[in-house]
C-alpha cells in the first residue's frame, strides 16, 4: 500500500500515476446514462488504487490547506450530511461547482434517487418531504407522534444509522463492527436503474489510542471528487471522534489515526485528463 505523510503528496502521486500508468476505457454507461455515442466520455482509469495518510491533528484550516477541497462548499455540505435527518435534495448540492450536471439527475419531485443524507440517516429516508430544513425535519420526526413515519427495515430488523455507529463505538471501543454502509441492497445490480452511490462505506476502528477510518469506493473522479471525498471523510472521522468524546470520558484521550482510501476505479474523463496534464506541467 502507498503511504504518504500528507494529502498533498498523496494527490500529487495519484496525479502522476493517472498521467503515466492509467488505461483508457469507455464504459458505455455513466451514472446510468448511455454514453456509447460520446467518445469524450472515455476515461483514463487506475484500477484498485489504494493509499494511506496519517491524520496527525484536527485543525480544519491546516487540513484544508493540505487537501485543497472546494471551499466553502465542502464545509457547508459536510454539516448538511451530519444534520441527523435524511434530507433530499438538501440545499448544498446547488452550491457544488458542478451542480449544473447534478441537477439533471433530480426527478419530477426535485429529489435525487439517493444522497449522503439519506444513507447516513436511512431510518426515515423516503418518508419525509423533499426540500425541507433540518429544523423542519426534526419537528416532523421528533415532535409529532401522530405523524411519526415508519422506520425502514431490512431482512431481520430496522436500519441503523450514523448515530448507531457512534453508540456502538462508545459501548465497545475496540469493536470491529463499526461500519457505515453507503451502498445499499437496493443498489445491487442497479435493478432500479439510474445512479448508484460511488461510495461503498466507511469502517471505523480504534487501536492504540487512535481512531482510524477506511473509506471504500467503487468509483472516484480524480478531478471532480477526489479532493472533496478525502476532506469530507477526514471531517467525518473527526466528527465521530468528537461525538464519542461527548458521550464517554474514554474517548476524550483518543486521537485521529490513519486515513485509508480504497478506490476500485480512480478515473478522469479524456478532456479532464488533457487539462490535468497541462496543470501538472506547470507545477
Amino acid at each position: 500500500m502507498k503511504q504518504f505523510v500528507s494529502f498533498d503528496m498523496a494527490t500529487r502521486a495519484a496525479t502522476r500515476s493517472m498521467l503515466t500508468t492509467s488505461s483508457l476505457v469507455h464504459t458505455g454507461t455513466w451514472q446510468g446514462l448511455d454514453i456509447t455515442q460520446k467518445p469524450e466520455m472515455a476515461t483514463h482509469e487506475l484500477l484498485n488504487y489504494t493509499f494511506q495518510v496519517p491524520i496527525s491533528h484536527s485543525n480544519l484550516e491546516t487540513l484544508a490547506e493540505d487537501i485543497k477541497p472546494n471551499l466553502p462548499w465542502a464545509d457547508d455540505h459536510f454539516m448538511e450530511r451530519v444534520c441527523g435527518y435524511p434530507l433530499n435534495p438538501g440545499k448544498e448540492w446547488a452550491n457544488w461547482p458542478y451542480s449544473k450536471s447534478a441537477d439533471t439527475f433530480r426527478n419530477s419531485d426535485g429529489m435525487f434517487n439517493h444522497n449522503y443524507m439519506e444513507r447516513y440517516w436511512p431510518q426515515f429516508a423516503g418518508n419525509i418531504k423533499a426540500s425541507i430544513t433540518p429544523q423542519e425535519a426534526g419537528i416532523m420526526i421528533g415532535e409529532d407522534p401522530e405523524w411519526l413515519p415508519p422506520i425502514n427495515s431490512g431482512i431481520r430488523g430496522v436500519f441503523g444509522d450514523l448515530n448507531d455507529v457512534i453508540e456502538q463505538l462508545v459501548k465497545d471501543p475496540f469493536t470491529r463492527q463499526a461500519y457505515l454502509p453507503i451502498f445499499f441492497p437496493e443498489d445491487t445490480g442497479a435493478v432500479n436503474g439510474g445512479r448508484v452511490p460511488c461510495s461503498l462505506g466507511y469502517h471505523f476502528i480504534m487501536r492504540h489510542g487512535h481512531l482510524h477510518i477506511s473509506y471504500w469506493l467503487r468509483s472516484c473522479d480524480m478531478v471532480r471528487h477526489f479532493r472533496d471525498d478525502c476532506y469530507l471523510t477526514v471531517r467525518l472521522l473527526l466528527w465521530v471522534l468528537d461525538e464519542c468524546a461527548k458521550r464517554s470520558a474514554i474517548w476524550a484521550e483518543i486521537k485521529p489515526g490513519l486515513y485509508t482510501m480504497y478506490i476500485t476505479s480512480l478515473h478522469c474523463f479524456r478532456n479532464d485528463y488533457i487539462l490535468l496534464g497541462k496543470q501538472n506541467e506547470r507545477t
